[in-house]
């Protein structure tokens, strides 16, 4: 991805309970987005919202089992979020419930690749 200018940022907006073959879909996108070598992919988990059903979910203290909306983000080039679209498009009509994908174009203001830790840094904390 280039480090500035105009790119995409790929929306998917789900329930914490959607699954792909008994595993969470929000985790099966994002390390898809990995394997298909994606700039990056954010999950957020909601506090409060409703979908095409309009029926509210709140997180609540007392709910043993919290439905709630979770929202994937992906950013990267116009191009690579298309390819990933079709990739995973065919998930998204086995799930039970409803779901919203949304692309938009942004701006990338700053994008800087982070390093991982030398030895001598691990060493020294």
């Amino acid at each position: 991805m280039e480090t500035k200018g105009k790119t995409t940022v790929l929306r998917i907006y789900i329930s914490n309970t959607d699954k792909f073959r008994y595993t969470p879909l929000y985790q099966v996108v994002v390390y898809a987005a990995r394997r298909y070598g994606m700039a990056g992919a954010t999950v957020i988990k909601g506090i409060m919202g409703f979908g095409s059903s309009s029926i509210i979910r709140s997180s609540h203290l007392w709910d043993l089992t919290e439905k709630l909306p979770v929202i994937v983000e992906i950013v990267d080039e116009a191009e690579h979020i298309d390819r990933f679209i079709e990739i995973i498009l065919p998930w998204f009509e086995r799930i039970r419930y409803g779901a919203l994908i949304t692309t938009n174009e942004v701006d990338v203001v700053l994008y800087k690749k982070g390093r991982k830790k030398t030895a001598s840094e691990k060493a020294s904390g």
